[in-house]
């Protein structure tokens, strides 16, 4: 490969959306509040950008918010079509007698998945993620064999559950950093489902409950998520909230107090909001740049990202961005629609941000053979004359 490939072809292009004046001052960005929780986390939901974290790894007993993977297990088989919101479920005396929060089912009756679903959400309880439990995979442990069959779908790299409401047990934890990655691909795979953790109140047996994230009382922006509490485990809380078209992700686990799990919560929210936001950078199938074709029926094709792309920074510093466009080599035909031709990376005072591939918007089929073979000589002889210039 000649000298001029060595180095890659590269091709500076200014993307429209807020990227231009690229000698804009650097943003100052403070570090992020103290927080009593022992392990915490913030991330943006769209690009998964780590805003902050403190011992995301560690493996924790998550207490109630094990009922997000519950809910998340109960939404895909529903949306698979193994089981329906307007099935009723048999309760049976095991999860009646269940303790702690409860939804107040009661032996022998019969309720509605969608209620459950409310009551586990809402209500946090444990009765009623029993139930669901049992109607899903036939026994609770059927369940929790199940629930980790998704946990090792989703990349849960420090989870493992041995019940399905969230019982103190030694063998039953998860992280800070898993429990956000759960509650993203939840928020991106079931909205109807996520939409229910914003519901302030629940009805059920004539008993009127208050959903336990009192967040959702403080700031209208805060649409979820679940709220955890035993002895072991402390205080522990996942929110998320959308302000600004970006959505953050918050997780504290082992606060002190119920009070300090709110605090703690809101703390990260709002420094996350206050100084990031999260935008559309790139989109997909989207002309990027038009280039060249050698010895094809058409002389140019146009260039894609191949995904959308979402970057979370401070609102200055998206018109200090640098995309870079990194062809793998002059383009020949023929080429096929979705043809990876090289990168597109974007870089922030030197720092890559975000690569993705460029792909060929469109087929190109090569000219016959005279035509390729006249298109050759003047590749190689563009070829001479620029490695001669370089």
């Amino acid at each position: 490969m000649n000298k001029f490939f060595i180095h890659t072809l590269k091709v500076i292009f200014i993307v429209t959306l807020s990227m231009q004046n690229l000698f804009s001052e650097e943003s100052f960005i403070p570090e992020p509040p103290s927080i009593n929780a022992e392990y915490y986390l913030l991330k943006d939901a769209v690009s998964g950008r780590i805003l902050a974290e403190q011992g995301a790894d560690e493996r924790v007993e998550p207490a109630s918010i094990t009922k997000v993977m519950t809910g998340y297990v109960v939404a895909d088989q529903i949306d698979k079509g193994f089981i329906s919101g307007d099935e009723e479920v048999l309760i049976s005396e095991d999860c009646w007698r269940r303790g702690g929060s409860k939804m107040f089912i009661k032996e022998g009756t019969r309720v509605l998945v969608s209620d459950l679903i409310k009551g586990m959400v809402i209500q946090s309880g444990n009765d009623a993620s029993c139930a669901l439990a049992e109607h899903t995979a036939g026994s609770e442990e059927g369940f929790v064999d199940l629930m980790m069959v998704y946990a090792r779908d989703l990349g849960l790299q420090n989870t493992n559950f041995t019940n399905v409401w969230g019982g103190p047990d030694e063998g039953h934890y998860s992280s800070a950093r898993d429990l956000a990655l759960l509650s993203q691909r939840l928020i991106e795979k079931f909205p109807d489902h996520y939409a229910i953790y914003k519901e302030k109140y629940f009805t059920y047996n004539n008993i009127k409950q208050r959903n336990r994230n009192s967040l959702l009382w403080q700031d209208d922006s805060i649409d979820g998520m679940k709220t955890g509490h035993t002895e072991s485990a402390g205080y522990c809380l996942v929110s998320s909230g959308l302000r600004n078209e970006t959505r953050l992700i918050a997780v504290t686990l082992k606060s002190s107090s119920e009070k300090q799990r709110l605090t703690d919560n809101r703390r990260l929210l709002d420094y996350g909001f206050r100084y990031f936001r999260t935008k559309k950078i790139l989109s997909k199938f989207t002309s990027i740049k038009v280039e060249e074709v050698w010895g094809g029926e058409q002389e140019t094709v146009s260039l894609e990202s191949a995904e959308d792309v979402y970057l979370t920074l401070s609102p200055r510093d998206f018109k200090r961005v640098e995309p870079v466009l990194e062809l793998e080599d002059y383009l020949q035909a023929p080429l096929q629609k979705g043809q990876v031709v090289g990168k597109v990376t974007l870089s922030l005072d030197g720092e890559m941000l975000k690569s993705v591939d460029l792909i060929s918007s469109r087929g190109v089929e090569p000219l016959g053979f005279f035509g390729r073979a006249w298109s050759n000589i003047k590749l190689l002889a563009y070829r001479f004359l620029t490695d001669e210039e370089s």
